[in-house]
């Protein structure tokens, strides 16, 4: 039987639009962000024919250069990390609608002379007016940005023109510190125009859960207590802190992963079907999710939670020195590179299921999955054979490397004799689709472009992912470290971590 070829359409049932025209604004443009990934983005959507005719680039940065100078640079930038090469007919375009800003993010007069120049732009090439502000600075210039483009008037939507305001992760250091910068980011800006963007959500897969679950009739009556024993979500890194450990060491895991991409990927799992593929019905949802997380002790913070820092190995055959001793980290630093937990879902569907979540840096190998355990069938008529042999039923979304998705089941090997084997159906996006090469950011820039906020958080999803987190910050602080384990970097992490799943006779997949 063939198989229909999959056509590009939209949940309305509808080929994708080009985005809105606008001028897209890139404070910090001349940083690592703009030129690994937000200029190649930006080019693939072109080459997809989904950038508006009225679009154009301006870059606002510190360094002293010219429109021809900075073209230039991202022309070099977006040749050397473009994803699948560049045409050059499309380059070219691209690179002449780009603009360029100087001056100090502190300075009021930098903002007046970007509003002069996005009337220029708006002249040249009939963006409508429309602005994209995409943050790619420091988190503790989010606010001042956000609060001078408010107060010269940069912020404000008139005559039907819309003013967006787009920040990376970290939105915040703790539970006070993110409602703090919520409340100045409102002060300049309505929740409407502001979107929280977290890369992982720009994953195909992660977008396919919602499809996965509520689009196949097969998944979601056993998508429950009733049928799943536990669910493991990974984000496995194999990269150490390299040269950004002065950041690090005041971040953490914890604070680096698991308020936004680790409890994304649980509330993309755990939520409830929205009443609409909608943006609010979707993220109601998902915050639901998040607030029903039970909510931890301090002594619940240590049993149920293992914190690790790696020491000096080996990844793939290369040496790694220890945490402590990378470049701007403390040689007697307690931060953890490691973090793994056991988390309870107080409602119907999900009352005595575990999630475990895991994250860690120098790990034996990069992997993003979740996966979900169902229970053991009755094996009573195959009571003659070691249960050891039977396979478990597991579905595994795998995020990164390799976007897609497996199943895990008992076959009976070919032959006289009743012998079970387990077996795998795997399916892979790139086995089954013409995916174009992309960098994760294509669709969150182009739902910002045409104002989808549905992969995106609004200020009261971040802080209930910080009340979670933030008792666990707080009974570590008290801890002084006492519960830091080590792990050899090219491992699995911390062998401590294993017993938030053998106490229930389960074990942690492996990271290969």
């Amino acid at each position: 039987m063939d198989i229909a070829a999959p056509s590009l359409v939209t949940a309305t049932g509808r080929a994708p639009r080009r985005a809105d025209p606008c001028a897209f604004v890139i404070f910090g443009a001349a940083g690592d962000l703009t030129k690994r990934l937000l200029l190649p983005a930006l080019y693939n959507l072109a080459a997809g024919q989904l950038l508006p005719e009225g679009f154009a680039v301006v870059g606002v940065a510190r360094a002293e250069m010219s429109d021809d100078e900075f073209r230039r640079y991202l022309a070099d930038a977006l040749k050397e990390y473009a994803c699948d090469g560049v045409a050059q007919e499309t380059l070219d375009d691209l690179i002449a609608r780009c603009r360029y800003v100087r001056g100090d993010l502190d300075d009021p007069s930098t903002y007046g002379r970007l509003k002069t120049e996005l009337a220029k732009v708006n002249r040249a090439y009939n963006t409508g007016d429309n602005c994209l502000f995409y943050l790619a600075v420091p988190p503790d210039l989010f606010a001042h940005v956000a609060r001078l483009l408010g107060e010269t008037g940069l912020a404000r939507e008139e005559n039907g023109n819309w003013r967006r305001l787009i920040i990376e992760k970290p939105f915040g250091y703790d539970l006070q510190s993110a409602c703090t910068l919520n409340k100045e980011l409102l002060g300049a800006f309505s929740e409407h125009q502001i979107y929280r963007i977290d890369h992982y959500l720009g994953k195909e897969t992660v977008q396919n859960i919602m499809v996965l679950r509520f689009a196949n009739g097969m998944f979601e009556p056993i998508w429950n207590r009733d049928h799943v024993d536990h669910v493991q979500i990974t984000v496995a890194e194999t990269v150490s802190v390299e040269s950004r450990g002065k950041f690090y060491d005041s971040t953490g895991a914890l604070r680096d992963m698991v308020p936004n991409h680790l409890f994304q990927l649980l509330a993309l799992t755990a939520m409830e079907p929205p009443s609409r593929f909608e943006a609010d019905a979707v993220r109601t949802e998902k915050l639901k999710a998040i607030e029903a997380i039970h909510p931890l002790n301090k002594d619940s913070a240590f049993a149920d939670i293992v914190r690790g820092q790696y020491t000096a190995g080996s990844v793939n055959d290369k040496p790694v020195v220890a945490y402590r001793e990378a470049p701007g980290v403390a040689p007697q630093s307690m931060t953890e590179t490691y973090v793994a937990m056991r988390f309870m879902i107080d409602n119907w569907r999900w009352a005595g299921v575990p999630f475990y979540l895991r994250t860690g840096k120098a790990l034996r190998a990069r992997k993003t999955e979740i996966a979900i355990k169902f229970r053991s069938a009755p094996l009573a008529i195959f009571r003659d054979m070691p249960v050891e042999s039977l396979a478990q039923n597991l579905l595994i979304l795998r995020i990164q490397p390799d976007e897609g998705a497996a199943l895990h089941f008992n076959a009976k090997i070919p032959g006289p004799e009743v012998r079970i084997e387990n077996v795998r159906m795997n399916f892979k996006y790139a086995d089954y689709f013409d995916a174009a090469p992309s960098t994760g950011y294509e669709t969150l820039i182009y739902d910002c472009m045409v104002g989808d906020s549905m992969l995106f958080q609004r200020a009261v999803d971040i802080e209930a992912g910080w009340r979670v987190v933030d008792p666990i910050l707080k009974a570590w602080g008290a801890a002084d470290g006492r519960d830091l384990h080590l792990y050899p970097a090219g491992s699995d992490g911390p062998p401590e971590a294993e017993r938030l799943l053998t106490r229930s006779g389960q074990q942690w997949r492996m990271i290969s």
